[in-house]
């Protein structure tokens, strides 16, 4: 079996006396769709934050394809291949998806005007062309304001730039909450085409059969721990309910599954 991607081990985060995370355990292997869900107030933000850079553990380790890293910001994380689409998108409404594409990375014209500090818009507009194309992503147009397309497509935005600056792990936070059934189902053909060009993708949704019907493996989280990871072929909505809710049996079932992935890899 292939090593993990990304991995933690063993967890905490304290906040006074609240155990947001208390020993969790996370793994994401290359070129996989990995669902994370849990009840609310079962870790899940608290360690996408602290995986993304946003927040420091308070003991634990994460690891990088098997190398010990500390992700001390958002953008030491993305020296590691990874970023994070949250649900506000963080995108400037009233730049178009090319600028979005490339806010706080824009490139510059060859030459004196470069030194100058000239965008070169041409280039900027190619390359996210390109972004676009190779994910499949169409927009109403490429040259209105991000705030005049609709919640899909605003979303798409989001997913290809952030595919753009990582090449490892993306994590996506409830990305298709507010969608409608047709846009859901382009931003989820969208995740698997993130997937199949080669970047591992981390879903955390409380829509436990659109979990299932696209991700690859699912981890569930309750109490500040991991207490099932189980391949997607395998849950039922039944049996990640009773992860979540009681570490059920599927709770059971993952401490061997687990163990196994831990002693293979």
């Amino acid at each position: 079996m292939a090593a993990p991607l990304l991995e933690a081990r063993g967890i905490r985060r304290r906040f006074g006396h609240v155990h947001a995370l208390d020993g969790a355990d996370f793994t994401v292997f290359p070129g996989e769709i990995c669902a994370l869900i849990g009840d609310n107030g079962a870790g899940k933000s608290t360690l996408v934050k602290i995986l993304s850079g946003a927040e420091k553990p308070d003991g634990g380790e994460i690891l990088v394809e098997g190398r010990p890293v500390t992700l001390e910001s958002p953008l030491a994380a993305q020296r590691h291949g990874i970023a994070t689409v949250y649900q506000d998108l963080a995108l400037a409404p009233e730049l178009t998806p090319a600028d979005n594409l490339f806010l706080g990375r824009e490139a510059l014209r060859p030459g004196l005007l470069g030194a100058l500090g000239f965008l070169d818009r041409p280039a900027m507009r190619r390359r996210a062309g390109e972004q676009f194309a190779r994910l499949g992503v169409r927009l109403r147009s490429a040259k209105v304001p991000v705030s005049t397309l609709s919640g899909g497509q605003r979303q798409s935005v989001a997913i290809a730039r952030a595919a753009m600056w990582a090449d490892r792990v993306i994590f996506m936070d409830e990305p298709t909450a507010a969608l409608g059934v047709v846009q859901t189902a382009r931003v989820l053909d969208l995740i698997r085409q993130v997937r199949d060009q080669g970047i591992s993708v981390v879903l955390i949704s409380h829509n436990m059969p659109q979990v299932i019907d696209v991700a690859d493996r699912i981890q569930v989280m309750r109490l500040g721990r991991r207490v099932a990871d189980i391949p997607a072929r395998d849950a039922t909505v039944a049996s990640l309910v009773a992860a979540m809710t009681s570490g059920g049996a599927a709770g059971e079932e993952a401490a061997g599954t687990v163990a196994d992935n831990e002693e293979t890899a």
